[in-house]
């Protein structure tokens, strides 16, 4: 794993979740597939497996680059602007 910029720009300590689930998934009544948690504000969305990606649609739509998994005994990270594991 790497390095990129953004992991240093992420805010410290990290947030708070704002949910334990997906809400998008709940609010158009699909079942999430492995949640991801925005490392900028908290937002929890679903993976690209899952059929409406809310993780990557939060991306798009603010900016955050970098999430985590949200997964019990996972700690992995991805940036989304650059396209790898940070």
């Amino acid at each position: 794993m790497s390095e990129c910029r953004h992991v240093a720009e992420l805010p410290r300590p990290e947030p708070a979740p704002l949910s334990d689930t997906c809400l998008a998934c709940l609010e158009a009544g699909t079942h999430p597939v492995q949640l991801r948690l925005c490392l900028e504000c908290g937002h929890v969305g679903c993976c690209d497996s899952s059929p409406l990606r809310h993780a990557t649609e939060h991306f798009r739509d603010t900016g955050h680059p970098v999430m985590r998994s949200f997964e019990q005994g996972e700690n992995w990270r991805w940036c989304f602007a650059d396209g790898s594991i940070v």
